[in-house]
């Protein structure tokens, strides 16, 4: 299954116990949309990079009354980069939720039990 599927329903099944944060790191693209008659299509103008969160930051942050959780959605065949591993371990150290989580189901265990 993509792991954007995963993460998607991950990001469904959490909103019913809290706030859910899709996060995104490292470098893009933002701009003005205007659409184009060249192209048939929206594109982007006046474009600037905009550095996002630091490299391993979770895919999504979940967030309730006096909770919260850092979780790195991977399918069944992904493994954590370096830097993720990194991130995870710094935030558990620091008292926080956080993890890995392969399913919906990880992840409701994850925020319920407070372990990956």
């Amino acid at each position: 299954m993509l792991e954007s599927k995963i993460q998607n329903q991950i990001r469904c099944e959490l909103s019913k116990y809290g706030y859910v944060f899709r996060t995104n790191s490292g470098e893009f693209w933002q701009g003005q949309t205007v659409y184009s008659k060249e192209f048939h299509q929206p594109v982007l103008i006046n474009l600037r990079r905009v550095d996002g969160l630091p490299a391993g930051f979770s895919d999504l942050e979940f967030i309730e009354p006096g909770k919260v959780a850092f979780i790195e959605t991977k399918n069944e065949l992904g493994r954590l980069r370096p830097e993720q591993k990194n991130f995870l371990s710094r935030m558990r150290s620091m008292g926080y939720i956080a993890g890995v989580a392969r399913s919906v189901d990880e992840a409701v265990r994850l925020i319920e039990s407070g372990a990956d």
